[in-house]
């Protein structure tokens, strides 16, 4: 399933040595002794009033569990990578008082790893070639209870004529995505703000019709490899975390602690977006608002003490009950 061209790259980011010299970062001595939490941004925009106050979440029950935090960038996806923003991203969390524990982890230089897990499993018979372009995934008859997007099992069972055919006709720079045969329909798991919550199993891609490996994959081995048994992020990421535990399961991986927490909006109740005027710290340096109010603001809205512009003002505070009623209109 793999080629030479995975070959792991010589890294060449200064904040991937032992001692990083950045604000923020706190060099470990030993490999994940006591679990950890994590954040994990994607280097697609700057980070907003939502996105910091989700890493937050993070950190505070990292450390009140006396966890580890790591610390990755998904950049898995180049093209919609834009230059200097993970780098801005990372000066963020460590402006409004996030530090983490050990390196950067950077997923855009971990092709290698995300091969071999892939390997593992298709030496079990669990990976199968799809040829199916978008449309006709979402063309597809599937069954009645199945989500949108939902992958209908079209190229399971091809026979090999057929897969021959399928592969001969994809267009100049395609090559077919690699899916899971998954072992399960759907997977029930354990959320600290949600409580049981039974979503659906499909064949997921573990490697996408151009190349680049896929989240659901790099999510689960990254993870595991950063000692992570904590998964603190946003809400609207429950639905594919039956898939990903399902996932973990197969390749040996012991399932972590799941909390997906509500979400900063706009006044008209949409999710909270950078099109919603000044919600990033660069913005809001712009109109006058300095850093330590826009912590004010996420502290606040955690229902941190009174005036409190350190994020170490809600140690001790946020339980379940409080976030699972934590949603934040930003106005």
């Amino acid at each position: 399933m793999t080629s030479p061209s995975d070959a792991a790259p010589a890294s060449t980011r200064p904040d991937t040595q032992p001692a990083d010299p950045r604000p923020g970062v706190s060099p470990s001595s030993s490999p994940h002794p006591t679990g950890a939490g994590r954040y994990a941004p994607s280097p697609s925009g700057d980070l907003h009033l939502g996105n910091l106050r989700t890493a937050v979440i993070a950190w505070v029950l990292a450390r009140d569990s006396g966890r580890e935090f790591r610390m990755r960038v998904d950049d898995l996806d180049t093209a919609r990578a834009r230059p200097g923003v993970a780098e801005r991203q990372l000066a963020d969390l460590a402006a409004i008082g996030l530090d983490w524990d050990g390196e950067t982890m950077w997923q855009s230089e971990r092709s290698p790893v995300y091969a071999a897990a892939t390997d593992r499993l298709a030496d079990r018979g669990l990976v199968y070639e799809c040829y199916c372009s978008r449309r006709e995934i979402a063309e597809a008859p599937r069954a009645p209870h199945s989500p949108p997007g939902a992958y209908p099992g079209t190229c399971r069972d091809l026979p090999d004529a057929e897969r021959e055919r399928r592969r001969k006709s994809l267009g100049p720079g395609r090559v077919p995505a690699l899916r899971l045969r998954a072992e399960a329909d759907e997977l029930t798991i354990d959320d600290l703000t949600h409580g049981p919550y039974t979503g659906v199993v499909d064949d997921v891609v573990l490697r996408r019709g151009d190349g680049v490996w896929a989240y659901n994959l790099a999510v689960v081995v990254d993870d595991s490899a950063q000692g992570v048994d904590q998964v603190v992020r946003g809400e609207d990421l429950l639905s594919s975390t039956p898939r990903q535990a399902h996932l973990a399961g197969l390749l040996g991986i012991a399932r972590p602690e799941y909390a997906h927490v509500p979400l900063a909006v706009n006044a008209s109740g949409d999710r909270l977006a950078k099109r919603d005027g000044a919600v990033t710290l660069a913005d809001l340096a712009e109109e006058g608002t300095t850093t330590r109010s826009a912590v004010a603001r996420i502290v606040a809205s955690l229902g941190g003490p009174d005036g409190a512009d350190s994020i170490d003002a809600l140690r001790g505070r946020l339980t379940p009950a409080s976030l699972r009623d934590s949603r934040w209109t930003v106005a």
